[in-house]
């Protein structure tokens, strides 16, 4: 990309003159509300498991034991106390840490505990919600989360929700499920039209099946039997709100899903009640309540649960209505983002949900796969350039690609240093501190709204995932966490750990407020400037937004020092050194030569050009 300053007017570095230009900075008179989602560094936090702010909502809305409760902070499946108001308490540690929008789990009321005999689990995760229109118990109140999101909202910071549409709380049952395991019925093998299979009585006459999304065709869907009985526990009945969310026929009742083929959208996850989401009434009344949520609490941004477990019709009402109801509340920039799950470095399965479904963004899975196959498991650079190659496929290509949120490890996956663990059999502490660093600049300074998962700054390293991976910050009483060696540090997680001196938290800090002083590295178009078939050098170049001017940033992705001739903007003579270690000077024109350490890295702006 050209600078838009005087051309070059000679080959030769020594014959040409130069002029320095300051590092740019943002107007005084934007607000939170003005950035754009791409400006973001978002902090993605487990409430239960940050802080414990108020001790007295531990045991949510209910009494009893740990059955009754879900309260059990022994185990890692069941609550363990924190909640909005620590959350709320800890926004300077997260200010510290140079965040700027905090994403949390799902706080809807849920299902306490779940689960067969002798392997219950409790909904600390937020994903088993009977009640969509209020915070769960044991997080507190709807009055205390809008407090949260207005003492966010004054340090500028945004607020994210995590949302679901796909399912609800396990709370249907088939008469014929044990029996059957509750295997997924097809629809061909168990049409709407009969009950219980092909040669069943007839049921539901007129209707057209779930293709025609009309009112007028669902008004004819009235008996919910054609591939299971669905019943409910009496205690149950009446348990979900809204109440519409009570009556079976708003739901699939197919059984459960194998995650591929028809099942994959019609199948109950792992249980859980499916929505049936081509239902017109269920459309309207998921609009309704996330709406709702925006007009009443002015959040910035939804991360949608298990995007890619819904019909593309369903997204492509719901996503319009919620932008359209963001820009009314004066919300310019709200943010959604799809959770399509896919390890692959490939973008091209999760971007067809932008260009398809009506996503504007996706967790960019690609961008944690391919990460982790250069940091941690020493595959070539060249698979960065493959990566980024791909962004021309999102809806809105090159210029949309800078709003996915990139991140290293969550909740579901693991943390990225447990996958350092799993990838390398004999890494030692150090060498996971600095692979796991190396990680942490690539992610705050490639294209991408970098999301922290919560704890990594402190060096948590989990035994796995899902619960493995969700360790406590405030002192924990759970043994499996407790005997975790932590990175950077001697601490435990039996003690508190909000350490603003840890390697990690420092790092993350410093790389934030070098991302929030130049717009290159959070607006700035994105090139490639030299990769790899090895381990080795990996480079790109991003490009101010309103000047043109030109950052470099180059990583050493090995266990020893590396050199590489970088191509640069031929106008480039000299560069300044925002993190890492950067050549004074351009080796020639339209090259510099960088040498970096193990698993180092340069971050370098352009700060002279060719007059």
């Amino acid at each position: 990309m050209k600078s838009p300053i005087l051309p070059l007017l000679a080959l030769g570095l020594s014959a040409c003159a130069t002029a320095q230009t300051p590092a740019p900075q943002y107007g005084q008179d934007r607000t939170f509300r003005d950035r754009a989602p791409s400006e973001e560094v978002v902090y993605f936090v487990l409430p239960d498991r940050f802080e414990n702010g108020d001790t007295s909502n531990d045991l949510g809305d209910f009494t009893g034991d740990r059955l009754a409760t879900g309260f059990d902070p022994t185990h890692k499946g069941f609550f363990h106390g924190g909640d909005l108001a620590g959350l709320t308490q800890r926004l300077d540690y997260l200010e510290g840490l140079g965040i700027t929008a905090i994403w949390f789990a799902p706080i809807f009321q849920n299902k306490p505990v779940q689960g067969p005999a002798g392997d219950e689990s409790a909904g600390y995760h937020g994903y088993w919600v009977t009640d969509f229109t209020r915070p769960d118990g044991h997080f507190g109140t709807r009055e205390e989360f809008k407090a949260f999101v207005d003492a966010a909202h004054a340090r500028g910071m945004k607020v994210y929700m995590d949302i679901i549409t796909n399912h609800t709380a396990d709370v249907i049952r088939y008469l014929e499920g044990d029996e059957t395991g509750y295997v997924y019925r097809s629809k061909g093998d168990f049409p709407y039209s009969r009950r219980g299979g092909v040669d069943g009585p007839a049921i539901n006459p007129g209707f057209m099946g779930d293709e025609d999304r009309s009112a007028d065709n669902f008004a004819k869907l009235v008996d919910p039997s054609y591939a299971y009985t669905p019943t409910t526990l009496k205690s149950e009945a009446d348990i979900k709100v809204p109440a519409w969310l009570n009556d079976p026929i708003y739901y699939h009742n197919r059984g459960d899903t194998t995650f591929s083929g028809e099942s994959s959208r019609q199948g109950d996850f792992v249980g859980l009640d499916d929505l049936f989401t081509e239902h017109p009434r269920v459309v309207k009344g998921m609009i309704d309540i996330y709406t709702g949520w925006i007009r009443d609490t002015g959040i910035d941004g939804f991360r949608v649960d298990t995007a890619r477990h819904v019909n593309p019709e369903f997204w492509q009402e719901f996503v319009p209505a919620m932008l359209e109801t963001a820009r009314a509340s004066g919300i310019p920039n709200f943010h959604i983002f799809g959770e399509v799950y896919r390890d692959d470095h490939d973008n091209g399965y999760i971007a067809q949900y932008t260009r398809r479904d009506g996503f504007p963004a996706v967790l960019d899975f690609a961008f944690q796969q391919g990460i982790r196959e250069v940091v941690s498991q020493g595959k070539g650079t060249f698979i960065l350039n493959e990566l980024f190659d791909g962004d021309v496929l999102y809806e809105g290509g090159e210029e949309a690609a800078l709003g996915m949120p990139t991140f290293l490890g969550n909740h579901d996956m693991g943390r990225f240093t447990t996958m350092l663990r799993w990838d390398n059999e004999d890494i030692g502490a150090d060498e996971m501190l600095a692979r796991t660093k190396l990680a942490h600049a690539m992610l705050l300074t490639l294209r991408g709204s970098p999301v922290i998962y919560y704890g990594d700054e402190q060096g948590f390293v989990g035994d796995g995932n899902d619960q493995a991976a969700r360790e406590d910050m405030f002192p924990s009483r759970t043994e499996s966490y407790n005997d975790n060696d932590l990175i950077g540090t001697d601490a435990t997680t039996t003690a508190s750990n909000f350490d603003r001196a840890h390697p990690l938290y420092r790092l993350i800090a410093e790389f934030s407020a070098v991302r929030r002083a130049h717009p290159a590295l959070s607006r700035g178009k994105q090139v490639v400037r030299h990769y790899e078939e090895d381990a080795g050098i990996f480079a790109a170049s991003r490009f101010e937004p309103d000047t043109g001017r030109e950052y470099l940033l180059v990583f050493n992705t090995t266990g020893s020092a590396k050199s590489a001739n970088i191509t640069v903007g031929y106008d480039a003579r000299s560069f300044e050194t925002l993190a890492g270690s950067c050549p004074a000077a351009v080796s020639a024109p339209g090259s510099a030569a960088f040498t970096l350490p193990a698993f180092g890295w340069a971050v370098c702006r352009v700060s002279e050009v060719a007059e």
